[in-house]
């Protein structure tokens, strides 16, 4: 049988029986569709396939757009002045304690840029598992923060490995900085125009609307401003965020666009994407040495991260400044293209590329089994 058709009859399977699977073994179903492409892959039923590589890159941006639809602007703005403090006092801690790592466990120096790195797309996942609470709104705000520097810090880095320490490194860096300023002034001009004609919003993406005028409207500027960031050569993670949160926070009136978009994206592009990241890891190469130094790995970022939290332990307490320290603990793809960067330009071994690649997944099934765990216990206790 034709290879590609195996790997669609492959993917439709797991899309089919992955939400029983989860059900019955009571696993978050990110873990278990990463589980079942890395076995389905080991069996050869999975292959490289460039449709099925973009198909899963969709996926993961798709993932951003609806992280950043959890993200209201203006209630970010109103937040108070001692959560900012606190936030950047939590990414001072832990960039600091990360090159205290790097220099005492003598690490390669892509490390620095490693350890520290924020990703709030998977947050929805375990948003998805115990539903919305005051930690997760809180890891949402803090982990923009976190993950727009993790962004700097890789756009920063894939400059140096493409151009090296030249002008053109200064420029790509310039870039970025002049699009942060414009989107702010963008943001501003939308906010007045609103205010001076009210009715605009609601003519872009009415109450009621046959032909799901809102949804069009989402997925074009979804689009769009990914093909503005490939022209830029900028990283695409930022653009379909951005989208996101623009949405939320200038159409807040329309509720139901997050409704209408999710579960298209969970129900399919998004388990694509966690699908693929299972498969591009090899289990026959996979040793006890390499399980070890994961393991490792993941122990210091999830520590990193609980340490660095304890800035918020006051507003928190203790259980759930340890799930939000835990919850920004998921840096998958942006794990997974640092070591790619770092492996393609000859910065760390192959060895390295596949614990790297093992530690990210790794992150995802420790976070997102011990959030559910302490989640649950913390339950128990209201129960009894």
């Amino acid at each position: 049988m034709n290879a590609d058709i195996v790997l669609i009859i492959t993917l439709s399977v797991i899309l089919l029986i992955s939400p029983f699977i989860s059900n019955f073994l009571k696993l978050p179903i990110s873990m278990v569709e990463i589980t079942l492409g890395s076995v389905a892959a080991a069996f050869g039923f999975l292959h490289d396939n460039e449709s099925f590589k973009l198909l899963a890159e969709v996926g993961f941006l798709y993932l951003m757009l609806l992280a950043g639809m959890e993200v209201n602007l203006k209630e970010l703005l109103k937040l108070e002045k001692e959560i900012y403090k606190k936030g950047f006092a939590f990414l001072l801690i832990l960039y600091a304690l990360s090159l205290f790592i790097v220099f005492v466990f003598g690490f390669s120096k892509i490390f620095i840029a490693i350890l520290p790195l924020i990703s709030i797309g998977l947050i929805l996942s375990i948003q998805q598992e115990i539903g919305k609470t005051n930690w997760l709104n809180l890891a949402l705000q803090i982990g923009v923060m976190g993950e727009l520097l993790s962004i700097l810090v890789l756009t920063v880095i894939s400059g140096y490995f493409e151009f090296g320490l030249t002008e053109q490194l200064l420029l790509n860096i310039a870039i970025l900085f002049v699009f942060l300023f414009l989107l702010g002034i963008g943001f501003l001009l939308f906010r007045s125009l609103l205010w001076w004609f009210p009715k605009l919003k609601h003519f872009l993406m009415p109450g009621v609307d046959k032909y799901h005028q809102d949804v069009r409207i989402a997925i074009s500027m979804f689009f769009i401003m990914i093909a503005v960031m490939i022209v830029l050569h900028l990283d695409v993670v930022l653009g379909a965020f951005v989208v996101g949160v623009f949405l939320t926070t200038f159409f807040d009136h329309n509720h139901n666009l997050e409704h209408k978009l999710a579960p298209f994206g969970f129900g399919f592009l998004i388990t694509v994407f966690f699908v693929h990241v299972g498969s591009s890891i090899n289990i026959k190469d996979i040793n006890y040495d390499m399980i070890e130094d994961a393991l490792f790995i993941t122990f210091l970022m999830l520590i990193l991260r609980i340490v660095s939290s304890l800035v918020f332990i006051k507003e928190l307490g203790l259980k759930n400044t340890v799930m939000f320290g835990m919850s920004l603990s998921m840096p998958l793809t942006l794990l997974i293209a640092t070591a790619t960067l770092a492996y393609h330009n000859h910065t760390i071994s192959d060895y390295w590329y596949t614990v790297l690649v093992f530690t990210a997944v790794l992150e995802v099934i420790v976070v997102m089994l011990g959030v559910k765990f302490i989640n649950k216990l913390q339950f128990q206790k209201k129960d009894s």
